[in-house]
């Protein structure tokens, strides 16, 4: 009420202006024979008519306006079909404006959609070409592995393939939940594969790889949950020194939730950089050191973990390495979401 007698001031300071006028006029003319009970009573009177328009005026143009906040508050997909009824011609060319703006976003919306979508199928399509040549490549490193170069040039290979793959991933991210299989299995045997992918550069900067726990079921979908694995693991032998130790450990918590803790022995992160870590493109300290270092790793992971309900945790201290835990509930929320 007071923000609409606000915006309608210049209607009552135009009327307590004609009202003094009025009463300035009859004070001045002695042929207008009035007195100042009767004058007060007639300005009262004034001003209780005036009061009682603006009454009804509030409820008049409010009602639409208040209308449009409530809808505001509850939009959704056919909010320009439930626009409220309009009385003036103000309120019918606002419906006319939200109604052209919608039309106008919309095909905006479609083109940019259509335009993404043919980018994704044209990454995809180049990944699937380009993994082609590589899966030569790799049949003819595995011909070599006796030439001291030829191994060398596995530890590329592998860096390569593993870019490529993380790009066939982002691809697919936007259409995870189409391409999600929830399963009973083991956690150590998922972490297993993916350290038989990384075995060349293990080899290379000589670093040792230990299980320690049971092998545990859990409830994930298996790909994604190794992509997740796999981004961990790349940062682990990232920046983990030549020679140094990666352990994976299973546990499980007292309220029956699976834990993996892949655990290095590198620098550490700061405590101001672990708020940002999972942040894309933030590279840290520690990335800033090594120029291979995008960004998108650890961002992914969380990612990916927040939409098939993993939960992803980091516990890290300067030249104490960093331990990341990823946690599997014992009801996975995703399940109940797709059903």
């Amino acid at each position: 009420m007071l923000r609409y007698l606000y915006d309608r001031k210049s209607w009552i300071v135009f009327f307590l202006l004609s009202l003094l006028f009025v009463d300035l006029l009859i004070w001045i003319d002695n042929g207008v024979a009035i007195r100042g009970d009767s004058m007060l009573y007639l300005n009262m009177l004034l001003i209780l008519a005036m009061v009682a328009f603006l009454g009804w005026r509030f409820r008049k143009e409010m009602k639409y306006a208040r209308a449009l906040a409530q809808l505001a508050k509850e939009i959704n997909e056919d909010w320009v079909e439930t626009l409220p009824s309009a009385y003036f011609y103000q309120e019918e060319a606002t419906n006319q404006l939200l109604q052209a703006a919608n039309h106008w976003y919309g095909h905006k919306l479609s083109d940019s959609n259509a335009a993404r979508s043919l980018e994704q199928d044209y990454v995809a399509a180049w990944v699937h070409e380009v993994k082609a040549p590589l899966t030569a490549m790799k049949l003819a490193i595995d011909a070599n592995r006796s030439n001291q170069l030829i191994r060398n040039i596995e530890s590329e290979w592998l860096r390569i393939h593993l870019l490529i793959d993380q790009q066939l991933y982002i691809s697919r991210l936007p259409s995870l939940e189409a391409d999600y299989v929830l399963e009973q299995t083991g956690i150590q045997r998922l972490a297993a594969l993916e350290v038989r992918e990384l075995a060349s550069w293990c080899v290379e900067k000589n670093i040792a790889v230990e299980f320690e726990g049971e092998e545990t079921l859990v409830r994930t979908d298996r790909k994604w949950c190794r992509f997740i694995i796999r981004q961990l693991m790349t940062n682990a032998v990232k920046y983990s020194p030549e020679g140094g130790t990666i352990l994976l450990s299973t546990t499980v918590t007292p309220d029956g939730h699976v834990r993996l803790t892949i655990r290095d022995e590198g620098p550490g992160i700061a405590s101001h950089d672990l708020p940002r870590i999972f942040d894309k493109g933030f590279t840290g300290g520690n990335g800033r050191l090594h120029n291979a270092a995008t960004g998108l790793g650890l961002y992914l992971a969380k990612t990916v973990a927040a939409k098939i309900g993993i939960s992803l945790t980091v516990q890290s201290e300067l030249v104490a390495g960093t331990a990341m835990q990823m946690t599997f509930t014992v009801s996975n929320a995703f399940e109940s979401v797709r059903t």
